[in-house]
């Protein structure tokens, strides 16, 4: 098998993936339907509607972090998942049902928003700390870049077929597919050869627990300055929803099948960046920062380009963009992180990555509504280009840079008055513990 697809040659990772992607492609549609339902049926093309959904969907990330990083810490992740995989397909169904009926109002999107947020917020780190039971720590970037080639697969079919639907037979149905899928993960964690799991070290009771990460965090300044760049581009840049949606229907004067498509096309990208990511044995400062800048451009190309189809164009570079950022900041993040309290930084990742739609969001639904959704894109290019910038200064002030002929090549070592076999090295930022 290829180094592409490397982590695909164990069974376990195998069944995973399956029943990950089934569950992707349905958590697409709803996604796609949902912000259709509130941007046209529920209210009159608000997209601070949709923003708020976002932020009620994403904020319990940032609310809950203390805990819900513990929980993945001290608990069983796969029983964890098969609980919160459950909870969201019951959730997706009350949904799906209320719609059909013509009972949904804007107010139970809100909650079922919420609702769903609160479980996704125990989801989150579970799911990505469970990886390196799956693969181990020599394939853990290959799966976590394959994971996300997966989601932005999904991302193709799942919108597409969305917006198809809604046209046909509404929203409702959407909804009802949606929940159906989930029951494909939770037949891949019933399969798991439970035997062949690598479980990383239980978190122990004791006092302090809850903020353990926040210190750990606190002490390591290499990933300080990752999530740093994650916070502007997560909470400014990545609000496709928003994005696609309102420039399809007041832009470009399209339906919700062009819709649809407009965010499978983007996924084009999201595919091919992760699937680059895959290609490479550790994650790299220099595509991190690189990223974020093309990012920036992509988000002020699609903002100026005149017709529909241009913009889709656009939404591809974007794409590679932004699954490229995001590939390479987790697996920066997992890799230099101890396993004992790897799900208490992920779940500070997560709330970072997700936590910031809550303010992120309605900004740029508001930009929209008032200045148009070309400058809400605007907002977009800026977190791009911010987050850039944030990573040049840090690494320009606290590493030695040297340019060698086969490129460049990033150094450091700090110890931060840790014992020498804890000091961490980043080369060329593939961040490893020594």
């Amino acid at each position: 098998m290829s180094a592409m697809f490397r982590s695909l040659s164990g069974f376990n990772y195998r069944v995973w993936a399956a029943g990950a992607l089934v569950s992707n492609v349905g958590t697409w549609m709803q996604r796609t339907a949902q912000d259709w339902l509130v941007l046209t049926q529920l209210t009159d093309n608000d997209a601070v509607a949709v923003g708020i959904v976002m932020a009620l969907q994403f904020g319990p990330q940032l609310i809950l972090l203390p805990l819900t990083g513990l929980v993945a810490d001290r608990f069983d992740q796969r029983r964890i998942l098969m609980t919160t995989q459950a909870l969201m397909g019951v959730l997706g169904l009350a949904l799906g049902v209320l719609t059909i009926t013509g009972a949904v109002e804007l107010w139970h999107v809100y909650v079922f928003a919420a609702l769903l947020g609160c479980v996704a917020a125990f989801d989150a780190p579970a799911r990505q700390t469970f990886v390196s039971q799956l693969v181990g720590r020599s394939n853990l970037s290959n799966a976590v870049a394959l994971n996300s080639a997966s989601f932005s697969a999904a991302r193709m079919i799942g919108p597409a077929v969305a917006g198809l639907l809604t046209v046909l037979v509404g929203a409702g149905p959407v909804f009802l597919i949606n929940a159906a899928s989930f029951a494909a993960v939770l037949l891949s964690l019933t399969f798991l050869r439970v035997r062949e799991l690598r479980p990383a070290p239980r978190a122990v009771r004791e006092r302090g627990n809850l903020v353990g990460g926040f210190r750990y965090v606190a002490r390591r300044p290499d990933i300080l300055v990752i999530l740093v760049m994650v916070f502007l581009i997560g909470t400014f840049g990545l609000n496709f929803g928003i994005y696609i949606a309102t420039m399809a229907r007041v832009e470009y004067a399209a339906g919700a099948a062009e819709f649809g498509v407009l965010s499978s096309v983007m996924a084009v990208g999201s595919v091919t960046g992760a699937l680059l990511s895959a290609r490479r044995e550790t994650p790299r400062l220099r595509f991190l920062l690189a990223s974020a800048g093309v990012f920036g451009i992509g988000c002020l190309v699609a903002a100026i380009v005149p017709t529909l189809w241009s913009f889709g164009l656009a939404l591809v570079l974007v794409g590679v963009a932004a699954q490229t950022f995001m590939t390479t900041a987790n697996g920066m993040v997992q890799l230099s992180t101890d396993p004992a309290v790897r799900g208490r930084v992920m779940a500070i990742y997560m709330a970072i990555f997700m936590g910031g739609t809550p303010i992120g969001a309605p900004v740029v639904g508001l930009v929209a509504n008032e200045l148009g959704p070309r400058f809400s894109l605007g907002v977009g290019a800026a977190s791009g280009f911010a987050a850039a910038i944030v990573g040049l200064v840090w690494m320009v002030r606290h590493q030695h840079l040297r340019t060698w002929r086969a490129g460049w090549r990033v150094g450091v070592t700090h110890d931060g008055g840790r014992r020498a076999s804890d000091v961490v090295v980043i080369d060329e930022a593939a961040v490893q513990r020594s």
